[in-house]
């Protein structure tokens, strides 16, 4: 990535990011922590707290892609934050009480999930106009590494702090990031385009929800990497449960053991995402996204071949360190090719869709992989969707003789400021 600088609004940005990044991984897997220690849940209750929380949250955020389009996007994402920061703390005052319950939990996983998309939909369009398009694969890619440092760092000392302070400290702590995220935001301050003009008539209409996937579902590059990045990214979170059971239930690894082996391997995340910058300057964005596409899928069917014991762990850690390294290249690489390709005036709303969709799709094979891991084992569930990912390469796009054009006239003003520059 170097160590170019992107400026000071940049920096914020950046900043903001990386805090509330860490406060969401030292809160990894609250809430479901919390309503088995404190509520007593059982394993239907806990699945549906993440199934719903997803789904619902999904639903909720389905008209604000739309109203996220047409206003500034920098109150929308501090917003956001502060919404996010109050319903966390709902949680740890509601303990401190003795007033905690199950269906407290399930509302603030869905205010949060809604807040959560509606915050990417407009962080994404912002960022499109903070720089200018030479610049957005650097930011991704010190975006990408942020993410996986706090995903090494945080859950090891997450689950410290409970051990310490009890089931809820995570949440408050996250709440308390949110904040510290939407105080970054604000400072950043300077000029931002104004929002493109809002159609005519009192409210949404059906294609404005429409629009984002409209758009997706006919563009020549994105359709492909919309299917293939959902359905991965599905497949992958639906075996996440069953690795869980197999690993701690029948093969009877430590939890201690099982947190090393998904900690260790978000290393590769970073060597991807440092990476990333590397490769498609000398290979291209498109082998890179082809290449890297790939391979992110060759790894998870040896999860199928996991044992008892010290081989074991090393088998774990040795394929999810290729598959995330893997993924820190590639992630990065999209999600600039997204944002060229999308204009300004329907950012937000194409965002939006791409997360409504990404987590729709996650909730429903968590629960369809579920109940075929009652049928058929967590085992085979595993090796199931390991083999249907390697076919999943087929959905990418293939090199492309002739490039298609980032987005026109709609951007003409991304980045054409000084990036430090305040009015």
């Amino acid at each position: 990535m170097g160590g170019r600088s992107l400026g000071r609004r940049f920096g914020w940005l950046w900043a903001a990011y990386a805090a509330s990044a860490f406060g969401t991984r030292f809160a990894f897997d609250a809430f479901s922590l919390i309503a088995i220690v404190a509520l007593g849940a059982g394993t239907t209750e806990v699945s549906l707290l993440a199934a719903a929380g997803l789904v619902v949250g999904a639903v909720v955020a389905l008209p604000l892609g739309p109203w996220v389009e047409f206003r500034r996007k920098r109150p929308v994402m501090i917003a956001m934050d502060l919404i996010r920061c109050a319903a966390l703390l709902t949680v740890p005052v509601a303990y401190a009480f003795g007033l905690l319950g199950f269906g407290q939990l399930l509302a603030v996983s869905v205010v949060v999930a809604a807040a959560d998309i509606t915050f990417l939909a407009a962080s994404g369009a912002f960022l499109k106009t903070l720089l200018p398009p030479e610049d957005l694969l650097i930011a991704n890619a010190r975006f990408e590494s942020t993410t996986w440092t706090a995903t090494v760092l945080g859950p090891p000392l997450g689950g410290f702090a409970v051990g310490l302070f009890g089931p809820v400290i995570t949440i408050a702590a996250d709440a308390v990031s949110y904040l510290l995220s939407a105080i970054g935001i604000r400072v950043i301050g300077g000029w931002e385009p104004p929002p493109p003009a809002k159609p005519e008539g009192p409210r949404l209409t059906g294609r404005d929800l429409r629009e984002g996937w409209r758009f997706i579902l006919t563009h020549p590059l994105l359709r492909p990497l919309f299917v293939n990045t959902i359905v991965v990214n599905g497949l992958i979170m639906a075996t996440a449960p069953l690795m869980a059971v197999l690993m701690l239930g029948q093969l009877g690894f430590a939890p201690w053991e099982y947190a090393v082996a998904f900690a260790v391997p978000c290393l590769g995340g970073l060597i991807g995402a440092r990476l990333s910058r590397t490769v498609v300057a000398r290979y291209g964005r498109d082998r890179v996204l082809f290449t890297a596409g790939w391979l992110r899928v060759c790894w998870p069917v040896g999860l199928v071949f996991v044992q008892p014991g010290v081989p074991g762990l090393i088998l774990v850690i040795a394929v999810e360190f290729c598959l995330i390294t893997c993924i820190g290249v590639f992630n990065p690489v999209l999600a600039t090719s997204r944002l060229e390709q999308v204009p300004l005036d329907r950012a937000a709303r194409t965002l939006s869709a791409w997360s409504i969709a990404g987590k729709l799709t996650t909730a429903s094979l968590t629960a369809l992989w579920g109940l075929l891991a009652a049928f058929t084992g967590p085992r085979a569930a595993v090796g199931i969707a390991g083999a249907l990912m390697l076919a999943t390469p087929l959905l990418l796009p293939r090199n492309r003789r002739r490039a298609v054009p980032v987005s026109a006239h709609d951007d003409q003003e991304s980045g054409s400021r000084p990036r430090d520059q305040v009015p």
